[in-house]
């Protein structure tokens, strides 16, 4: 079976497209355009250009997939309903629509935070029972996995600021610029990450135990630096950088560990365009391998936003049984986390 993925919750348009034999599925294609850089003027994303980019993008990087794939059509068709921005789901939903119809193949509406799960599959093969801990800038959240075809359990998630939207506000105070995890992460490399004591949010003995916070991290950024420049002293912005960003690291995989311990699994995986940042990476590495827990991590294309992570996600609901959707399904930008909606 030929499965194909359409992803456009935020910033990316992605197709991907990926063969199914009943037990894993293997990339054909994987085509992305980013608006990116017409959003980078603003400091952050801006729905209406987004949706206006995904109109534009669709068709290209559709054809780019069909032709990377070598197929004609797809023998089904899987698509983001959500959560993510209203317009941007809008277009690639009623884009996947149109291609259904029109191809007379079945639909499939599935959840954009099953995909960033399901998508490792494509590097490290099945699945087994595990906790998936999601990084980005919209998403922050720890997943219990007993299978890709059967409902994810939220175990934890951001009160308020996601750990990617964090990493971009923090970098615009740095004047790092947009999008400010890849540039915050290599002011870090320069820095001391012990050198500015910031909290920890959210890891008191009363507090959620998966639960996050990074509201209280981002104002202490900022008090931090408003105090340095009212003092006449330089700020280091390589020690803010890297100080920041081992606060976030840490409770990150201090809280995935604890999940992955209390959940009794021996693997955690790792999602979300903010799982590209090498402290969260290292970090995680360190403390699975302390503690005897099997690491998984897409390479970082896989991680952020694309179509391939779709398409993988609705071929296992595909296996799993799962009935096609109708073609008045909704999007739902406020989606909870479900591996789908019929």
């Amino acid at each position: 079976m030929i499965v194909m993925g359409i992803e456009s919750s935020c910033d990316e348009t992605g197709v991907g497209i990926v063969s199914w034999d009943g037990e894993t599925a293997t990339l054909l294609a994987d085509e992305v355009a980013s608006s990116v850089d017409e959003h980078a003027r603003y400091g952050g994303v801006v729905p209406e250009v987004a949706s206006r980019a995904h109109l534009q993008a669709m068709v290209p990087t559709m054809t780019r997939a069909r032709e990377t794939a070598g197929i004609d059509r797809p023998d089904a068709i899987a698509v983001t309903i959500g959560p993510g921005l209203a317009g941007a789901l809008l277009v690639g939903v009623a884009a996947a629509k149109a291609y259904a119809l029109a191809w007379d193949v079945p639909l499939y509406a599935v959840n954009h935070l099953g995909g960033h799960v399901a998508v490792d599959t494509l590097e490290h093969g099945p699945m087994p029972s595990s906790v998936a801990l999601l990084v980005s800038g919209g998403h922050t959240h720890l997943l219990g996995i007993d299978a890709l075809s059967r409902p994810l359990v939220e175990m934890g998630t951001t009160v308020d600021d996601a750990a990617g939207e964090a990493f971009d506000k923090v970098a615009r105070l740095l004047d790092l610029g947009y999008p400010g995890g890849p540039a915050l992460d290599a002011a870090a490399a320069q820095g001391d990450p012990g050198a500015i004591p910031f909290p920890r949010g959210m890891t008191g003995p009363r507090d959620a135990p998966y639960d996050f916070s990074f509201s209280g991290l981002k104002t202490a950024v900022a008090r931090f630096v408003e105090g340095e420049v009212r003092a006449g002293r330089t700020v280091s912005v390589p020690d803010v950088a890297a100080s920041f960003q081992e606060a976030v690291a840490d409770v990150l995989t201090a809280k995935a560990i604890r999940a992955c311990a209390d959940r009794d699994v021996e693997t955690l995986v790792l999602g979300g365009g903010a799982t590209a940042n090498s402290r969260i990476r290292s970090l995680a590495a360190e403390r699975t391998t302390a503690k005897g827990i099997d690491l998984r991590i897409p390479k970082p294309r896989l991680c952020t936003d694309n179509g391939a992570m779709v398409a993988t996600l609705g071929a296992h609901v595909i296996g799993g049984g799962a009935q096609a959707s109708p073609l008045t399904v909704a999007t739902d930008p406020g989606m909870s986390v479900q591996i789908s909606k019929l």
